[in-house]
């Protein structure tokens, strides 16, 4: 979703002689990316792509970087951390087409000639397929003489400790049970409220599962609703916490990673 504040950023929105002369600051280019994945009766399925763009977009504005469009789907839905692929909506690419997209555009953003980029992942299945289509642009650019540097990163692991634990009256229950619970949900409350229905929020107990998986996906230990964790404690102001808390933390770390 492109937000107003930071539509200047956006690439896509440019020209492209706009753009040619943002390219002569050398300036960060910004990459989200997510999934299209079912996220509870409460939540888009859009979630995650929604999430990443928007903390791109927040850390691309503080860095006076360009922003990509964000990709909207991802890899395939697992069970312990997404609900799986049983629940209709969820729309996932296999991992080669994931790959194979992040490599293409990487190498068409050294091609402008951008050195610098940061994906941005909303999705924790997507981790080794971006790990794999950077690894292969990067394979062929060497070999072609070219230099350039990629953070992928995950945006909750920016997340202070202390921050995560104000949010919880009992202990964090870890990234992957939060899907569709409390954090994405404050977040989302904090973004874009007309698109939650606090008034389906479910009751389910959080997930349980099994120490392995079983293909396949039939299912098993994923509550009814598909969120894994509950989320009623989630509230518009944990959300503004988590949000402003999480883009300081990658503001600093991106600072010190490219010597801005």
């Amino acid at each position: 979703m492109i937000e107003a504040a930071y539509a200047h950023r956006r690439i896509d929105l440019m020209s492209w002689t706009t753009y040619r002369d943002r390219l002569a600051e050398d300036p960060v280019i910004f990459l989200p990316v997510g999934a299209l994945e079912q996220h509870g009766p409460h939540l888009p399925m859009g979630c995650d792509a929604i999430l990443a763009e928007a903390m791109a977009a927040r850390v691309a504005d503080e860095l006076d970087g360009l922003q990509l469009p964000a990709l909207r789907y991802g890899y395939k839905s697992q069970a312990r951390s997404g609900g799986g692929q049983i629940f209709p909506g969820t729309t996932s690419l296999d991992g080669a087409t994931l790959t194979a997209m992040v490599r293409d555009i990487l190498r068409e953003v050294v091609r402008h000639g951008a050195r610098r980029v940061v994906i941005v992942n909303g999705h924790v299945e997507n981790q080794w397929f971006l790990t794999e289509g950077i690894d292969l642009a990067l394979r062929e650019l060497a070999h072609a003489g070219t230099s350039m540097k990629v953070v992928r990163c995950e945006y909750w692991n920016y997340t202070p400790q202390s921050v995560l634990e104000s949010m919880f009256e009992g202990a964090f229950p870890g990234v992957d049970l939060e899907h569709a619970a409390l954090l994405e949900t404050s977040m989302m409350l904090a973004l874009h409220p007309q698109l939650v229905e606090l008034a389906a929020l479910p009751e389910d107990a959080p997930g349980a599962f099994p120490g392995h998986d079983v293909y396949p996906q039939d299912g098993r230990g994923v509550p009814a609703s598909g969120v894994l964790a509950p989320a009623r404690a989630a509230s518009a102001e944990k959300g503004v916490t988590l949000i402003e808390s999480t883009v300081a933390a990658m503001v600093k770390a991106l600072r010190c990673e490219f010597v801005l």
